[in-house]
């Protein structure tokens, strides 16, 4: 059974209620207001300005970050291995992040659905006491979504909200290479229940505040598996997936924001190209056939087809991504051109504004920058290209009150880093330095939060927005607060069977008629994958001793594109079998008896963001463990036929003895094996022979062994 959530008190339906009709002639006309409570009052629309308000029709900034874990395997906060999760949520909430977007995959909830157990979580019990079942230090961790729901609990304590973001289909620290929304292993209907049951958990939370449908859309035509943005019903238009992901939403919970990301590539239209183009035109290279973007920001197609979610219209907001230098020499950066460099004016000519910022500069919608971030220091950033684009990019959204959430509070980011680092446990005060004027506060230096009551963090440096908005106070996003004061329209809060629509759907514009400098989308993936390609060299070392330690120097293995993997490799690396197929611990592998053992390499190795992570390793060979020095002592036959000492003779015994003649650098004999194999023609040596007198054994051809 999934676990249940901390409980909020239960007058939803009532409380959320904007107006009560009269039902009878006999009834009052006098329209009556219902207050939301403290769980229902923090909702936020899309005004007809294209500006993010509150139930009053203030406007607000929403100033986050991102902290990944549960996408790529953990089932919790990636650094919960060694920190100490309450005390990092308190960090953030007291450096003034009021909005915490968290990838996570269908996969992953699906399975609190279900309730299906972890298969794994990376807690350290020690740090974390307060997420363990007893409740101790080194207790039994909790089950995920039950610390799921205690992060929901402390954010909301904290005056943060909660962006939950499904950053692929599977759990897998590369997951988000996959281009599309749903893959092999969960379909686009597991993706929109996936939403639907989330959605539907936290209607009556608004600490979850909002739903970013699906991380980076992309792909090119010559990929094979791409996303499109068009008015098709096709299975890869990620306009028309986004629609339906909307609304399996918004049914549930007509209040959450609802962030649509773009896609990468768009057709040069204009030009005669199309989808079916080809990626790349080597007639006319460099020149592209497509407008290029970072994976999930090309937002082109929204001119012609924009997201239409109809009544739910005012929840919509598009999620552009955008990234430095350090993460991939765009050519809008000018980084071949010694003579040039980049501006504001430049990004925005060549890049920004045709490609999203004219989203929010024509007032169509508004925006949030789902990730931006990057190096710092000298040694990451030894141009100082990298901190120039995070100026600009910063003060951009600053000036044009772009809400955004900064990649990311995790340090193992290793194309841009993270706000903390020492395996978690220092704050990047250089890298914040960056990002605090871009966080929402008052000209005194309170962080403002998104809660009407709660204050941001446990420092004494925020406030709530109700007090915000009632004190008067100015702030650094334009135009919000002084004198202006607060605006008093009634409040606005929908429920599923009463939704007024705010905003009608984006009308369709005419294309840009600027001018853009012709850009080319990256070759590689953010963070470079490989696939497993071939065996160079097997271990040196296949024979042991009893009592010797596991040690596979001398394998190398090459994968695709152009990479080679020679170790160190350690014993947490392999699988090793015995002759029944069970498992024994590599670890343990100086304890192991004599016999035959099957080492297979487990199918992924290296790591997703040191950019080295490769998948599909296919390797097994076979290992020897015997009581001496096979060529020091002879070995007296222990069952004739049994060449992997398993205690009996049947037919593997015959495919160990074929393996170990075709490929002696992969497979060995053990000194008894080896004893035990010779059963036809005994003292020939092993041969073929003695593999087929087994089989004939094994027919009863042969009554019994050696076969003479």
């Amino acid at each position: 059974m999934a676990p249940k959530i901390f409980k909020k008190a239960l007058a939803a339906v009532f409380a959320a209620a904007t107006l009560i009709a009269p039902v009878s002639a006999n009834m009052p006309e006098a329209k009556v207001n219902a207050a939301p409570d403290s769980y229902h009052d923090d909702w936020l629309h899309v005004n007809e300005n294209a500006e993010i308000v509150d139930m009053n029709g203030n406007p607000v900034w929403m100033t986050g970050v991102n902290w990944f874990g549960y996408n790529v395997g953990s089932q919790i906060f990636d650094g919960a291995w060694s920190a100490n999760v309450h005390h990092c949520l308190d960090l953030i909430a007291d450096h003034g992040f009021n909005l915490l977007r968290v990838p996570m995959s269908t996969e992953i909830l699906l399975q609190w659905k279900a309730g299906k157990p972890d298969p794994i979580i990376k807690l350290n019990e020690y740090e974390n006491p307060e997420l363990t079942v007893e409740g101790v230090e080194g207790g039994t961790p909790m089950y995920s979504f039950d610390i799921w729901n205690q992060v929901v609990k402390w954010c909301r304590e904290n005056g943060i909200k909660i962006m939950m973001d499904i950053h692929s289909a599977t759990t897998n620290a590369a997951g988000h290479n996959y281009a599309l929304w749903y893959d092999s292993n969960f379909s686009e209907k597991d993706w929109l229940d996936a939403l639907s049951w989330f959605a539907d958990y936290y209607k009556d939370d608004d600490t979850v505040i909002a739903i970013d449908l699906k991380n980076e859309p992309h792909g090119k035509t010559d990929d094979g598996i791409f996303a499109k943005w068009d008015g098709s019903t096709d299975a890869n238009n990620w306009r028309y997936a986004a629609e339906k992901g909307a609304m399996a939403c918004l049914e549930k919970n007509p209040n959450l924001l609802i962030m649509v990301e773009g896609i990468e590539v768009y057709p040069k239209f204009e030009e005669g190209e199309s989808w079916a183009s080809h990626s790349v035109d080597y007639a006319r290279y460099p020149w592209s056939p497509y407008h290029g973007a970072w994976w999930g920001a090309n937002f082109r197609g929204v001119k012609d087809y924009p997201v239409d979610l109809g009544k739910y219209q005012s929840q919509l907001v598009y999620s552009p991504h955008d990234y430095g230098p350090e993460v991939w020499k765009q050519e809008w950066f000018y980084l071949e051109d010694s003579s040039k460099t980049f501006t504001r004016e430049t990004l925005l000519d060549d890049y920004w504004r045709d490609t999203w910022a004219y989203l929010a500069e024509d007032h169509i919608s508004p925006l949030l920058m789902g990730e931006w971030g990057g190096w710092v220091d000298d040694e990451h950033d030894k141009t100082g290209e990298n901190r120039h684009w995070l100026k600009e990019i910063r003060d951009y959204m600053i000036d044009m009150r772009i809400h955004h959430t900064f990649w990311c509070f995790n340090e193992n980011s290793s194309d841009t880093g993270g706000l903390v680092y020492d395996n978690f446990q220092k704050w990047d005060d250089t890298k914040y330095d960056f990002i605090k004027s871009a966080l929402w506060q008052t000209t005194d230096g309170k962080f403002i939060s998104l809660d009407h009551e709660i204050p941001m963090g446990r420092a004494g440096n925020g406030i709530s927005l109700g007090e915000f908005y009632s004190s008067g106070a100015k702030s650094n996003m334009a135009d919000v607060g002084g004198s202006s004061g607060p605006k008093t329209t009634t409040p606005v809060v929908t429920t599923a069977s009463n939704v007024t629509t705010t905003t009608s759907a984006p009308k369709t514009t005419q294309e840009s008629t600027t001018t853009t400098a012709e850009v080319t989308t990256p070759d590689v993936s953010t963070h470079q994958t490989y696939k497993f390609s071939k065996v160079e060299t097997y271990p040196t070392k296949t024979e042991y001793l009893l009592e010797e330690d596991f040690d596979p120097s001398g394998l190398k293995f090459s994968a695709t594109p152009d990479k080679e993997y020679a170790g160190p490799f350690k014993a947490s690396d392999f699988v090793i079998t015995d002759y029944k197929d069970e498992p024994v611990s590599a670890s343990e592998f100086s304890k192991l008896p004599e016999g035959v053992y099957t080492v297979k390499m487990n199918e992924t190795y290296g790591s997703y963001y040191t950019y080295d992570l490769c998948s599909g390793i296919d390797i097994s060979f076979k290992v020897t463990v015997g009581s001496d020095d096979p060529g020091t002592k002879p070995v007296s036959v222990t069952l004739c036929g049994d060449s992997n000492c398993s205690g009996d003779v049947d037919i593997a015994d015959a495919v160990l003895i074929m393996q170990t003649l075709s490929n002696p650098a992969k497979y060995k004999l053990t000194a008894q094996g080896e004893a035990n194999a010779d059963c036809c023609n005994v003292g020939d040596g092993v041969t073929n022979k003695d593999a087929l007198a087994i089989q004939k054994y094994k027919l009863t051809i042969l009554s019994a062994l050696p076969e003479k």
